[in-house]
Protein backbone atom coordinates (compact mmCIF):
# COMPACT_ATOMS: atom_id res chain seq x y z
CA UNK A 1 0.00 0.00 0.00
CA UNK A 2 2.78 2.46 0.85
CA UNK A 3 4.35 1.61 -2.52
CA UNK A 4 1.33 3.07 -4.36
CA UNK A 5 1.09 6.15 -2.17
CA UNK A 6 4.70 7.04 -2.95
CA UNK A 7 4.02 6.92 -6.72
CA UNK A 8 0.82 8.96 -6.82
CA UNK A 9 -0.15 12.23 -5.22
CA UNK A 10 -3.88 12.90 -5.21
CA UNK A 11 -4.80 16.57 -5.35
CA UNK A 12 -7.92 18.56 -5.97
CA UNK A 13 -8.38 22.13 -7.12
CA UNK A 14 -7.54 24.68 -4.45
CA UNK A 15 -9.77 27.52 -3.32
CA UNK A 16 -10.37 30.19 -5.96
CA UNK A 17 -11.69 33.49 -4.61
CA UNK A 18 -13.44 34.15 -7.94
CA UNK A 19 -15.81 31.27 -7.13
CA UNK A 20 -16.64 31.33 -3.41
CA UNK A 21 -19.92 29.41 -3.63
CA UNK A 22 -20.29 25.66 -3.42
CA UNK A 23 -21.58 25.21 -6.98
CA UNK A 24 -18.40 24.80 -9.00
CA UNK A 25 -19.93 24.57 -12.49
CA UNK A 26 -18.65 27.97 -13.59
CA UNK A 27 -15.25 27.30 -12.01
CA UNK A 28 -15.06 24.05 -13.98
CA UNK A 29 -15.90 25.74 -17.30
CA UNK A 30 -13.58 28.69 -16.65
CA UNK A 31 -10.61 26.44 -15.92
CA UNK A 32 -11.34 24.41 -19.07
CA UNK A 33 -11.35 27.52 -21.27
CA UNK A 34 -8.37 29.05 -19.42
CA UNK A 35 -6.32 25.92 -20.09
CA UNK A 36 -6.89 26.00 -23.84
CA UNK A 37 -6.31 29.76 -23.98
CA UNK A 38 -3.07 29.28 -22.06
CA UNK A 39 -1.71 26.54 -24.31
CA UNK A 40 -2.70 28.53 -27.39
CA UNK A 41 -0.69 31.48 -26.09
CA UNK A 42 2.25 29.73 -24.40
CA UNK A 43 2.32 26.14 -25.71
CA UNK A 44 1.55 22.81 -24.07
CA UNK A 45 4.90 22.64 -22.29
CA UNK A 46 4.27 25.84 -20.29
CA UNK A 47 4.02 24.55 -16.71
CA UNK A 48 1.50 27.09 -15.30
CA UNK A 49 -1.06 25.93 -17.89
CA UNK A 50 -1.07 22.52 -16.26
CA UNK A 51 -2.68 23.99 -13.12
CA UNK A 52 -5.79 24.84 -15.17
CA UNK A 53 -5.88 21.29 -16.53
CA UNK A 54 -5.58 19.76 -13.06
CA UNK A 55 -8.36 22.02 -11.82
CA UNK A 56 -10.83 21.21 -14.59
CA UNK A 57 -10.03 17.50 -14.42
CA UNK A 58 -10.77 17.64 -10.71
CA UNK A 59 -13.95 19.75 -10.91
CA UNK A 60 -15.63 18.77 -14.18
CA UNK A 61 -17.55 15.55 -14.82
CA UNK A 62 -15.78 13.40 -17.43
CA UNK A 63 -18.87 13.50 -19.65
CA UNK A 64 -18.66 17.30 -19.85
CA UNK A 65 -14.97 17.21 -20.75
CA UNK A 66 -15.63 14.62 -23.47
CA UNK A 67 -18.50 16.72 -24.85
CA UNK A 68 -16.42 19.92 -24.84
CA UNK A 69 -13.48 18.14 -26.47
CA UNK A 70 -15.82 16.92 -29.22
CA UNK A 71 -17.26 20.42 -29.65
CA UNK A 72 -13.76 21.90 -29.94
CA UNK A 73 -12.86 19.33 -32.61
CA UNK A 74 -16.06 20.11 -34.53
CA UNK A 75 -15.63 23.87 -34.19
CA UNK A 76 -18.88 24.24 -32.25
CA UNK A 77 -17.50 25.02 -28.78
CA UNK A 78 -19.63 27.86 -27.30
CA UNK A 79 -16.72 30.00 -26.09
CA UNK A 80 -13.71 31.64 -27.68
CA UNK A 81 -10.44 29.87 -26.91
CA UNK A 82 -8.26 32.54 -28.49
CA UNK A 83 -5.67 34.00 -26.08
Amino acid sequence: MSDLSSKYVLQTAGFDARFPNTNQTRHCFQNYTDYFKCIAAKGEDYAPCKQFKRAYNSLCPNEWIAKWDEQRENGTFPASLEP
